[in-house]
């Protein structure tokens, strides 16, 4: 259920108590008149419905899986719980499984993959394997390795399909922030992740669409300089539907 709807809800709650506070009752009658078992209720349900509404607000969120981009870790269908808090306490880290702004369009739906990649990171793939700060990374959550190689270096990201010639993502289709933004010719800029799916060669990432960007206006990309907004919404910690399918996720 999204804020507004639940809002409406304990709206519709809160005007049926209201319009009761005015039914009157007989003082002192041995059992509680139904009215006045109602109004219980109903005060009930517009505390939890107000405890709800704070929940999904600013602690925590659902999210409902649409594509084959984390599997097998989500599957299409799934329901995810997001924290939205832990992003305000710290920034994000990798292994996450995060929900983000994307840097390109997306009917405004976020995008959920896994963080690799953070500020001061060196990450290359190479062979199916994905190296962060030179050393190979332990995946047990990847669906299969990637069929591509890759490089973060002199300030871009190249990709080779497999053809043996690396190519650099253009920064009018990736989010890949000019030169001044970099501290290193080869490590993640500040500000910005490298963010992949589990179902590697079924995912498009940042190894199609650059950078994951933490805040502010996307500085390169089909969203460059456009009014969208860059945000990481939270962490994914728990598929809870459906049911056989309910754990926590790592």
């Amino acid at each position: 259920m999204s804020p507004l709807a639940l809002l409406g809800l304990i709206a519709v709650f809160a005007i049926a108590r209201f319009a009761l506070s005015f039914k009157p009752f007989a003082a002192g009658a041995a059992k509680l008149p139904a009215v006045a078992i109602v109004r219980e209720y109903l005060d009930a349900f517009v505390i939890a419905g107000l405890v709800a509404l704070f929940l999904i607000t600013f602690v925590i969120r659902t999210f409902y899986i649409p594509s084959i981009s984390m599997m097998q870790t989500l599957q299409v269908g799934d329901d995810v719980l997001v924290d939205e808090l832990t992003y305000h306490l710290h920034a994000p880290r990798p292994g996450d499984i995060a929900v983000f702004t994307p840097p390109v369009p997306s009917a405004g739906s976020p995008f959920i993959k896994r963080v690799i990649g953070v500020p001061g990171d060196t990450i290359r793939i190479a062979d199916g394997i994905v190296y962060r700060n030179g050393k190979a990374m332990i995946e047990p959550y990847e669906n299969q390795p990637p069929a591509y190689n890759l490089q973060i270096r002199n300030y871009g990201i190249y990709v080779d399909d497999g053809t043996g010639t690396f190519a650099a993502l253009r920064a009018a289709t990736a989010d890949v922030p000019p030169r001044s933004m970099w501290q290193a010719s080869n490590k993640i800029p500040a500000g910005f992740y490298f963010m992949m799916g589990d179902n590697r060669n079924n995912s498009e990432d940042s190894h199609v669409w650059g950078f994951a960007q933490l805040h502010g206006g996307f500085v390169a990309g089909p969203l460059a300089h456009k009014p969208v907004a860059a945000a990481f919404a939270g962490r994914a910690f728990l598929i809870f539907w459906p049911p056989g399918r309910l754990h926590i996720l790592r």
